[in-house]
């Protein structure tokens, strides 16, 4: 093997993933990516067969002797969250992600590495083409716009699929068997507004949050991470109770599943007392410092003199976005009184953007409960309404209820203890899984979830550790060496 990634562990897996790496993926752009997967069924001479949204199966034949076990799916989605760290010169639409291996880790230079799902689906595919393997017929699933809104899941056909048994390959923790998940919403909120003329007499300045961790809005909801949006809000809040400024335009934030790692706004305030607002700005970011630095180290707040814009925000119009920002609930609601440390109900403040005559606002609500999802819903929705907002709820996704008693559960357990010997985790996630789209089209399906290592997820830190990989490719190669017979 050559490239970036040589000499690791396991061989076809990395050449794979590194060559996934190499063709741009974001979400609903997945077009080459898929001609890759089209192009590496075509080579290696395997049945392809794709559905009305796009998703691909590729159908993989049983080893020799193992003809009359049971199908068994493994599923990973094609596309991946696409962040950057700010001043990184970077086009997601043409560029390969720049990985790198650092101190046994996978990285990407200042963007996000993809593993979540690049992983999942390199080792889906490098199983037909690493010599002795053994295994059952496989179906290799492979899903699109997972990241955006599930999209390929919620629109799988349901006669795509023969297998009974499915492996999710898009958890993030080694040791760890998930069977269970969160079900979510997303909620948005338009502000239209006009614009008014720049008072002459005022001086303009950019307010910039950055250095925030970020990461996945719900496997690292309960972290205590700070949000942008919401620390930039506060600054607003205080200055303008104090000096009545204006604002220019206010922006946070990129994706709805990610907690926003930056904000900024340009804001106005009277020539005579630009210097006295620049202090309350400074004492601000030792304010937030002092309450957070322990999680958020790297937490800067910077103000920079900008040019007076054209216009500005209508005062009616800012004065009901600060409050409504500042009213809305970021963070965990609930946690599970069934499994210890799960989030059970949480939402996140995730989007903040001035565009055209519109700030739209975008939030997400999870839960593994149906009715907390619904009430955290309409808890965000009273706080936009009683801003004058206008109010779009989505219609989410489901959540996936745990079975103690899977038969693909027990041999998993069974093998990992044979292996490691000792008992892995089993646990639910507080995240959007496609398991629970998938059980509901396929509900005789036996399903578990489970990966690598893989920490800041949706974010530029965003990295995989290289022995996890290993350990979860043997344990994979195993599971499906040990696959029931047919009944």
């Amino acid at each position: 093997m050559s490239g970036k990634l040589a000499g690791l562990k396991p061989e076809k897996l990395w050449q794979i993933f590194e060559e996934i790496s190499n063709h741009p993926r974001p979400s609903k752009k997945e077009e080459k990516v898929v001609a890759y997967v089209l192009d590496f069924a075509k080579k290696h001479n395997l049945n392809l067969q794709r559905d009305e949204a796009g998703n691909i199966v590729i159908k993989v034949p049983a080893t020799p002797g193992y003809e009359n076990r049971k199908t068994t799916v493994l599923q990973a989605h094609l596309d991946m969250v696409c962040e950057k760290n700010k001043g990184v010169n970077f086009d997601f639409d043409n560029d390969p992600i720049d990985v790198y291996e650092e101190d046994g880790w996978v990285k990407a230079r200042g963007t996000t590495l993809g593993a979540d799902n690049g992983i999942g689906a390199a080792a889906a595919m490098a199983v037909p083409v690493t010599p002795g393997l053994e295994h059952g017929p496989l179906e290799l699933l492979f899903t699109l716009d997972e990241e955006t809104g599930l999209t390929g899941a919620n629109n799988l056909s349901t006669s795509l699929l023969e297998g009974e048994i499915l492996l999710n390959l898009d958890s993030e923790e080694e040791g760890a068997i998930y069977i269970g998940c969160s079900g979510g919403r997303d909620t948005r909120g338009k502000f239209r507004y006009t614009t008014v003329p720049a008072p002459a007499n005022y001086s303009f300045v950019e307010i910039f949050v950055s250095g925030l961790k970020g990461g996945h809005s719900g496997l690292d909801i309960h972290t205590g991470r700070g949000n942008a949006i919401k620390f930039l809000t506060r600054i607003l809040k205080a200055l303008d109770s104090k000096e009545n400024i204006v604002v220019s335009s206010i922006n946070g934030g990129s994706k709805r599943n990610a907690i926003p790692r930056e904000a900024e706004a340009i804001i106005g305030v009277e020539n005579t007392k630009i210097d006295a607002l620049k202090k309350d700005i400074a004492f601000f970011k030792q304010v937030f410092r002092g309450e957070i630095a322990n999680v958020e180290p790297g937490l800067d707040v910077v103000v920079k003199d900008v040019a007076a814009p054209a216009a500005i925000i209508s005062d009616n119009v800012k004065n009901r976005l600060i409050h409504a920002l500042y009213a809305l609930p970021h963070g965990v609601i609930k946690m599970s009184g069934d499994i210890p440390g799960l989030v059970e109900t949480s939402t996140n403040l995730a989007i903040v953007n001035t565009l055209d005559g519109v700030i739209e606002i975008g939030t997400s609500q999870r839960s593994s409960v149906a009715s907390e999802i619904e009430d955290a819903v309409q808890t965000v929705v009273s706080v936009l309404l009683l801003a004058g907002a206008e109010v779009e709820t989505l219609d989410g996704y489901p959540g996936w209820k745990p079975d103690l008693k899977s038969q693909i559960l027990v041999l998993l357990k069974e093998r990992f203890q044979a292996m490691y010997n000792q008992e892995p985790e089993v646990k639910a996630i507080h995240a959007g899984l496609e398991c629970g789209i998938l059980k509901e089209k396929y509900a005789s399906m036996d399903i578990v979830s489970f990966g690598p290592t893989i920490t800041g997820a949706h974010s530029p830190d965003e990295q995989v550790n290289v022995k996890s990989v290993e350990n979860f490719w043997i344990l994979l190669t195993d599971v499906l060496k040990h696959i029931p017979g047919k009944n």
